[in-house]
């Protein structure tokens, strides 16, 4: 890794305070730029005199490994950043990023989570591996969190009250009200785990007894969607997005919701305004005799 794309990394993780997977694909793109343009330029590359043909150059280059729009979007984005933090402002060519689609979350319904949780505990070779993944998918769906904040609590959450605090991005602790349900399931579990919950140590543990990977997480229910015939959306981050769509509807504030989620800004709360619209259409589509 050159000294510049060290520098970057250090920069994200100390000062921007983004997550480690954020780090490492931010810093992956700024070793494919660096690439590219040691090659497209015949030498070290002058990153105060990167020109928008170069970017699109690389962007066409990455077109050509096969990522699509969002992909392509993302990549540019770090890539500013990137040029920004090495050259600043007047590094950093205009090139206009591809046109995304922006897709809404799709809401999972109650009777679908539960459904998922029980085939995915069901499927478990040892109780209290099913007693886990009966929690943290109750846990996503009824306290709304990220599987990244699921994963990250550690012991000194137990024993759980009515409330109970959650690091998510840029290491901003929230509390999040817990359910009598969801409270019984992470006390049933850490009863039953073989290896100690303690305090500073991980709640969620694998099956070794190292701290649980989300891409166990996923592909537990990746599974069970498949076995249930249920959506290809209907993922871990998905019952995040239900656990929000469903308090909407219920009549929820916005500025409430967006404290629940942990989100740093109004704007990325009021996409469920519209994820409870389209939810309603559908409704209205699928029961109204004249629809």
């Amino acid at each position: 890794m050159s000294d510049i794309v060290q520098r970057w990394s250090d920069h994200l993780r100390r000062d921007r305070r983004r997550s480690t997977h954020t780090v490492r694909a931010y810093v992956a793109t700024a070793e494919r730029l660096m690439s590219f343009l040691r090659v497209h330029h015949g030498g070290a590359p002058d990153l105060t005199k990167v020109e928008a043909a170069d970017l699109r150059a690389y962007l066409a280059s990455r077109r050509g490994d096969g990522i699509g729009n969002v992909s392509t979007a993302r990549e540019l984005s770090a890539v500013r950043g990137f040029l920004k933090f090495a050259g600043g402002d007047a590094a950093v060519p205009r090139v206009k990023g591809p046109r995304v689609r922006k897709s809404l979350p799709r809401p999972v319904s109650p009777d679908e989570v539960i459904a998922l949780a029980e085939d995915v505990a069901d499927q478990a070779k040892e109780p209290w591996i099913a007693a886990r993944d009966w929690a943290i998918l109750l846990l996503l769906y009824g306290a709304g969190l990220r599987i990244g904040e699921a994963l990250g609590l550690a012991g000194d959450i137990l024993p759980i009250g009515e409330t109970m605090p959650v690091t998510g991005k840029r290491q901003k602790t929230r509390i999040v009200p817990v359910l009598p349900e969801v409270r019984a399931a992470i006390e049933a579990y850490a009863h039953i785990c073989p290896y100690s919950v303690a305090k500073g140590e991980p709640l969620f543990r694998g099956a070794r007894g190292g701290p649980l990977e989300p891409g166990m997480v996923r592909r537990a229910v990746q599974a069970a969607r498949t076995r249930l015939n249920l959506s290809d959306r209907t993922t871990p981050h998905a019952l995040r997005h239900s656990f929000a769509s469903h308090l909407l509807a219920r009549g929820a504030d916005l500025r409430s919701l967006q404290e629940l989620l942990g989100h740093a800004s109004l704007s990325s709360t009021q996409v469920y305004t519209a994820v409870d619209a389209a939810y309603l259409l559908d409704v209205y589509r699928t029961a109204h005799p004249r629809a």
